[in-house]
């Protein structure tokens, strides 16, 4: 038994079963606490508990799924490159939605931090909680947060937002494609990419652009605005 837990395909089998059947489950009743990505960490961590199978161990078996991170990155770009034209015309605006994102997402956490009275370690974690776990985890790590809760955060707030966003654009009657995929991209990176393929492909390749582009900006952009606040004693 301890053989096969600790196997490369029992682990591969229940990251894949898990969410797709956590995916049937949520396209059946449409809960949103029931988030196929949520579902399936705290169903795979309760399996691993019960089990006695050690993270590390789960991790090492689960690197094929890792290692396709990369050209699931790719084929974001092969979309983008489908859609191009859509971007002629649009550059400036699109770098300026994006750095006036960065820009309030970086200084809200800061604001709201100090006013809650937060150490500067969880002010660090949150500051990339709009961008992709590889690269949110870098800057964590190099601003004195915790990679590890930064992950966690972030893993968040794009179910949060790949939920709420289409809602709350709706609500708002915002009906540019191109401002949609910048929307979902920019604040919930990844799972909000998702969100963006399932409402048309424009959205998704501008989601999927806006992935690259909040993470280089975010990574500028948090020492900048680290050394504004230390200059100023904030």
């Amino acid at each position: 038994m301890e053989q096969l837990t600790n196997s490369e395909i029992f682990a591969l089998t229940l990251v894949i079963g898990t969410y797709v059947t956590a995916l049937a489950l949520y396209r059946k009743v449409h809960f949103c606490l029931l988030h196929p990505l949520l579902t399936t960490i705290f169903v795979i961590i309760a399996i691993l508990e019960i089990l006695g199978i050690p993270y590390e161990s789960f991790q090492r078996n689960t690197h094929l799924i890792h290692f396709l991170l990369g050209p699931s990155v790719v084929a974001l770009g092969y979309v983008l490159y489908e859609q191009i034209q859509y971007l002629k015309g649009n550059v400036v605006s699109i770098l300026t939605s994006v750095f006036v994102g960065a820009i309030v997402g970086i200084v809200s956490v800061i604001v709201i931090g100090k006013v809650m009275g937060a150490d500067q370690a969880l002010i660090a974690s949150l500051q990339p909680k709009s961008v992709t776990t590889p690269i949110a985890m870098g800057i964590s790590e190099k601003t004195g947060g915790i990679p590890s809760l930064t992950a966690v955060i972030v893993v968040a707030v794009g179910i949060f937002g790949s939920i709420v966003g289409p809602v709350v654009m709706k609500a708002l009657k915002i009906e540019s494609r191109i401002a949609k995929g910048l929307a979902l991209g920019a604040s919930s990176h990844g799972v909000g990419t998702a969100a963006a393929i399932q409402i048309g492909a424009i959205e998704g390749a501008i989601s999927g652009l806006a992935i690259g582009l909040m993470g280089v900006m975010t990574a500028v952009l948090i020492p900048v605005i680290r050394l504004i606040c230390n200059y100023f004693s904030i």
